[in-house]
C-alpha cells in the first residue's frame, strides 16, 4: 500500500500573486484618482470617488464665515509732518520765558471694518431659478488706531527762554497734539470710505467664493 501526499505549494502561490495584484491594482487606482483632475479622465475620477462639493449657505453659517475676519484691518494711512509745540508767557517775551520745539514725526492710523459686530438680520439670502443670491449689509468702518513711530519721530529743534526751566511735559504733548492731528487728517482725506469699500470688495470675494452667484455688499 501506497501513500501519497500533496504539496500545498501550488495554491499558496495562487493566494500570494492574486494579493499582488488586488494591492497593486489599488495602488494604480489611487495614483489615477489622484492626478485625473481634468477633461474626460477627471470626470471618470469624479465618477468612482463620487465626491460633491458643497456649501452651507445658510444665514447662520454666512454670518460665521464673515464674522472669521473679525477686525478687518483694510487701509493703512501713513503721513510724515512737522508739529511745533510751545509754551509761553503773557508777559515776558519768549526769549526770556518761551519754550518751543519742532517734532518731526511719522505715524500711521488703520481703519477697518470689526466684522464681529454682523448680525443675522443683516444678511439676505434668496434663490430663485437655480440661482442664490445674497445680500450683506455690512457694519461701519472705524478708525481702529493711530499710531506715532517712535523710531521716525524726534525732536527737530527745541529752544528754552533764558530764566525758566526746560518744561519736561512739552514733548509729550506735543507728541499727543500730534496723534490727534494725524487723525484728523485721515479723516478729512476719507480713510473711512476707503476703508468700507476695501471691505466690501474682500467680503465679496468670500460670498463667491462660497457658491452665490448674485453678491451685493453694501
Amino acid at each position: 500500500m501506497t501513500t501519497q501526499y500533496s504539496s500545498g505549494r501550488g495554491s499558496s502561490g495562487t493566494l500570494l500573486a492574486v494579493l499582488l495584484s488586488l494591492i497593486l491594482g489599488a495602488v494604480a487606482l489611487g495614483v489615477f484618482i489622484r492626478h485625473a483632475t481634468t477633461g474626460l479622465l477627471g470626470r471618470v475620477s469624479t465618477a468612482i470617488t463620487g465626491r460633491t462639493t458643497t456649501f452651507d449657505t445658510s444665514v447662520p453659517a454666512v454670518v460665521q464665515r464673515i464674522q472669521r475676519l473679525n477686525r478687518l484691518e483694510t487701509v493703512v494711512y501713513s503721513i510724515d509732518t512737522v508739529v511745533e509745540g510751545a509754551k509761553s508767557s503773557p508777559v515776558l517775551p519768549d526769549l526770556l520765558a518761551g519754550d518751543r520745539l519742532l517734532l518731526v514725526v511719522h505715524g500711521q492710523s488703520i481703519a477697518g471694518i470689526d466684522l464681529a459686530q454682523l448680525k443675522p438680520e443683516d444678511v439676505r439670502i434668496d434663490s430663485k431659478n437655480g440661482v442664490s443670491s445674497i445680500h450683506v449689509t455690512l457694519p461701519a468702518s472705524q478708525l481702529f488706531i493711530t499710531t506715532l513711530d517712535n523710531q521716525h519721530t524726534r525732536v527737530y529743534a527745541r529752544s528754552t527762554g533764558l530764566l525758566v526751566p526746560v518744561d519736561q511735559n512739552l514733548e509729550s504733548d506735543t507728541r499727543a497734539k500730534a496723534e490727534q492731528q494725524l487723525q484728523q487728517s485721515a479723516l478729512a482725506d476719507g480713510i473711512l470710505d476707503t476703508a468700507r469699500k476695501n471691505a466690501r470688495a474682500t467680503v465679496t470675494t468670500l460670498l463667491y467664493s462660497l457658491g452665490f452667484q448674485q453678491v451685493d455688499v453694501s
